[in-house]
């Protein structure tokens, strides 16, 4: 079991933990509802399990892992709600989890906190989400506290995944068009391969159980955000359109806060290697091709 880790949610940052394990030489199972999905996978050398969290029935003879990560995102297309994603999909994996599991790292959202005013949010910070997303995370962190294995889990409160691939708006930016969000407000961000590296970090030195709220700690005020990723793509200065008043932009907006990751850099020992959205940025667009969005 020692060498053994079991990812639910192979994706944007779920893939790059497994490739480090991988090659660590951690033998690494993967959980993906697409045969297709898993034919890439295994290419990657990892060992993939066709399963789908929201269906019981699929989730039989899972391995048992020194270390689980579930980091399942919302796909839109499957047409299933949040909570039935976020919290069905928890609940579904941990019945089905041999009770011999070791550990489970839990990717939440920063979501939890709901509108702060502009306020610094930290993992002492109430949570009193508006929005569904935050609603169901927060659900299923409860769920995750009330099961034998949330004694021998790491929460991770992720702030917005940035990242090759991942800048929203640079092809607005680029050809001039305004952008569909409010000018003000603050961005928490976090680049994915930072955000790798918080995972492996909590699995080697996190106590357990344990939670921690995963940003770079540099929150960014929007319109200064765009005004940089504009420079950096030679794109016109950005220009702003009022989002509709019930849209997820609005609502995001109204949501406003800073995030303070003083826990994790002290008891993690994470070592950024995009401190902000600055350096991040920079490396994106100089890796060129990867400015999609």
């Amino acid at each position: 079991m020692s060498d053994v880790r079991l990812i639910f949610g192979c994706g944007y940052l779920g893939l790059r933990v497994a490739r480090r394990w991988r090659d660590a030489g951690q033998r690494v199972f993967a959980v993906t509802r697409s045969r297709e999905r898993a034919e890439r996978l295994a290419a990657e050398g990892l060992e993939p399990v066709i399963a789908d969290v929201l269906d019981p029935a699929t989730l039989t003879n899972l391995p048992v892992a020194a270390t689980v990560l579930y980091a399942v995102g919302y796909d839109r297309a499957a047409g299933a709600s949040r909570r039935a994603v976020y919290v069905g999909g928890l609940q579904s994996v941990l019945a089905a989890l041999p009770p011999a599991t070791g550990k489970l790292i839990y990717v939440s959202s920063t979501g939890v906190y709901g509108p702060s005013d502009d306020d610094w949010v930290d993992e002492l910070t109430p949570c009193r989400p508006e929005r569904e997303g935050g609603q169901a995370c927060l659900e299923a962190e409860a769920l995750l506290a009330a099961h034998p294995l949330g004694q021998r889990s790491v929460l991770l409160r992720m702030a917005g995944l940035y990242g090759p691939d991942r800048l929203p708006n640079a092809s607005d930016l680029r050809l001039g068009r305004p952008l569909a969000a409010p000018e003000q407000g603050y961005l928490n961000l976090i680049h994915v391969d930072d955000a790798a590296s918080v995972v492996l970090a909590a699995e080697l030195r996190a106590p357990l159980p344990s939670l921690f709220v995963a940003s770079d700690g540099n929150p960014v005020l929007r319109r200064e955000y765009y005004a940089e990723l504009a420079r950096l793509l030679d794109a016109p200065p950005p220009q702003y359109a009022s989002p509709v008043s019930d849209s997820p932009a609005a609502a995001r907006a109204s949501a406003s806060k800073r995030v303070r990751n003083t826990r994790l850099v002290h008891q993690l020992a994470v070592r950024f290697a995009y401190p902000s959205y600055r350096e991040g940025l920079a490396a994106i667009v100089a890796g060129q091709g990867h400015c999609q969005g």
